[in-house]
């Protein structure tokens, strides 16, 4: 017996074709609308920069530089050019990955950048991973028990999480596990490279505690899903056609109702990165956001404009991944309507 589900009722093999040919335009159109997004992000991120009434030349020549001074290194910053000059400029530059330099430092942003990023990349891949696999846990156990103690406890659970801020979280595992328990430790970072072990002693309990929100959310929406689809009448009939409940569930169903979990998913990076701005600070990790946070006490323009498009950029590659498994998972999650022809 064959496991595949029917195509729906009332559509036909060149349908199914048609929606799958129609996928690589979807994709387009979400590319397009990420770089208008992008775009437009680094127009409000230069003009951050530019309307700040730092002035760069007096803050690193000193109280004693004289106007002649100042004049020369305005020049040598670019910043006695017109903005629209400045801005071209800018973004020329940086979409080739030259965001300048710092003001104060002299070194590359690109360079500081680089060596920052990789420690908020690894926390927050670590903490997507753990949202994933706790939140599924969490949402197939309540749906295949929908009014149970089990399906109460996971959704009382995810509302208690749901509520708790990161900061809360971090304080609370590092109180338990790392002083009490004495099983991790509160601080610090190892990078992956140079010891993977260490690296995920170090970078669990921030993940952990980036993860739980994001985790909550997953539950709550597959469970949902789950539910919903578990009783529609295709996967009714797949049961009835002999296919075991778990084949069904995690062969046609699971798939199906995904979406909205994925979604979540998506929608929980930016959280994750302004979480770590807390988070980085209470595990002390030298992350992007501490970065952020000492140039921005400097005024150093060209580092907060560098990490602001550098975290842009970050959430708009990992929603465009998500709209992509959308695409793959559903076909009705494409935006473009079937043509009237085709239905």
């Amino acid at each position: 017996m064959s496991a595949a589900l029917p195509v729906p009722a009332g559509r036909t093999a060149g349908w199914v074709v048609r929606r799958a040919a129609r996928a690589p335009r979807s994709l387009g159109r979400v590319l397009a609308s990420a770089a208008t997004v992008f775009l437009l992000s680094s127009v409000l991120t230069f003009g951050l920069g530019a309307v700040s009434d730092a002035n760069p030349a007096a803050a690193v020549l000193g109280e004693t530089a004289t106007p002649a001074d100042i004049a020369r290194l305005d020049h040598e910053f670019g910043l006695d050019r017109p903005l629209w000059a400045q801005f071209g400029s800018w973004l020329g530059h940086a979409v080739q990955g030259d965001l300048g330099r710092s003001w104060f430092t002299t070194l590359p942003v690109g360079d500081s950048i680089a060596a920052a990023l990789p420690v908020d990349l690894s926390i927050a891949g670590l903490a997507l991973l753990l949202a994933v696999l706790l939140g599924a846990a969490g949402g197939v156990a309540a749906a295949l028990r929908p009014g149970s103690r089990l399906d109460r406890a996971v959704t009382a659970l995810c509302t208690l999480l749901g509520t708790l801020p990161a900061f809360v979280v971090a304080i609370g595992l590092i109180t338990l596990v790392s002083v009490q328990l004495q099983l991790l430790p509160s601080g610090g970072y190892v990078p992956l490279e140079q010891d993977p072990v260490q690296w995920l002693r170090f970078a669990l309990l921030p993940a952990l505690a980036l993860s739980l929100d994001a985790a909550a959310g997953i539950a709550r929406q597959l469970r949902t899903s789950l539910v919903g689809a578990l009783r529609e009448n295709w996967a009714t009939g797949a049961t009835m056609r002999g296919l075991s409940r778990r084949r069904v569930l995690f062969g046609h169903v699971l798939r199906n109702a995904a979406g909205p979990a994925v979604t979540v998913l998506g929608m929980s990076v930016p959280m994750l990165i302004g979480g770590a701005v807390v988070t980085e600070r209470i595990f002390n990790l030298p992350g992007i956001a501490q970065l952020s946070l000492r140039a921005a006490e400097q005024h150093d323009v060209p580092v907060i404009q560098g990490t602001l498009l550098v975290t842009v950029a970050v959430v708009l590659v990992a929603n465009l991944a998500v709209d992509a498994g959308l695409l793959a998972l559903n076909p009705a999650a494409r935006r473009r309507p079937a043509p009237a022809g085709a239905r």
